[in-house]
This record gives structure tokens, C-alpha cells and sequence, in this order.
């Protein structure tokens, strides 16, 4: 999909490009529909769609959805949010798991103070 349209008015072309080439160049082989996410309006090349497909070109994730939900690939739609990273806690001593000795830090006791002072 490459955006064209003005700032807070986008509209893409649905266009054919090498894989080594990004859609913003402008250098793409064929330009095979439009879609406007405001007007949900799609015109799509079917033929031409089903053309390139054949000869094993690949949709993006969004065109890939969007054949889907238009009968044009039998296929199950995917996923194209990233998947959720949850932060994992820091290990504790209260968890009941087993702190390596690095991570301990504790404060030297009075015996160790006295010990340090008189050597």
C-alpha cells in the first residue's frame, strides 16, 4: 500500500513493487486498486490481483486482510498488531526462587563492621 492524499486525509494505492523496494519511492511495477479508509471504499484490479498472485507475488499483511474480507483469498486473516511483551518482575527473595549471589546485596552485619575496623 503506498499513502497518498493530503495530512489527516489519507488514501492509498494498492500497488505490485519488488520486495528490495519501499512502497515511497514511487518506483513500483503496477498499481492494481486504491482504498480510502475514511469512505471504506476499495477499487480493486481482480484479475490483475489474481494475476501477480499466480505468478507468486505476495500481499502485505493489511491487502492480505483485506482480500480476505472480500473473497478474493480463501484464506484466514492474520494478525498485523505486534504481540504484547509483558516486563518480567525482578526476582526477589519473597517469590521463593533463588537469587543468584550478585544480586544480593546486603548490608555487612555489626560483627563484620567490628572485624573490618580492628583489621
Amino acid at each position: 500500500m503506498q499513502r497518498t492524499g493530503r495530512i489527516n486525509q489519507p488514501s492509498y494505492r494498492i500497488i505490485v513493487t519488488e520486495h528490495a523496494r519501499s512502497p515511497k519511492t514511487g518506483n513500483f511495477v503496477e498499481q492494481v486498486g486504491t482504498y480510502n479508509p475514511e469512505s471504506k471504499q476499495r477499487n480493486l484490479k481482480e484479475d490483475r490481483i489474481q494475476y501477480w498472485m499466480s505468478v507468486g507475488a505476495q500481499p502485505s499483511i493489511t491487502v492480505h486482510n483485506m482480500l480476505v474480507s472480500l473473497n478474493l483469498l480463501k484464506a484466514k486473516k492474520k494478525n498485523a498488531l505486534p504481540k504484547k511483551t509483558v516486563a518480567k518482575p525482578a526476582p526477589t527473595e519473597a517469590s521463593g526462587k533463588e537469587v543468584p549471589a550478585e544480586a544480593k546485596e546486603e548490608a555487612p552485619t555489626a560483627e563484620e563492621k567490628a572485624a573490618e575496623a580492628q583489621a
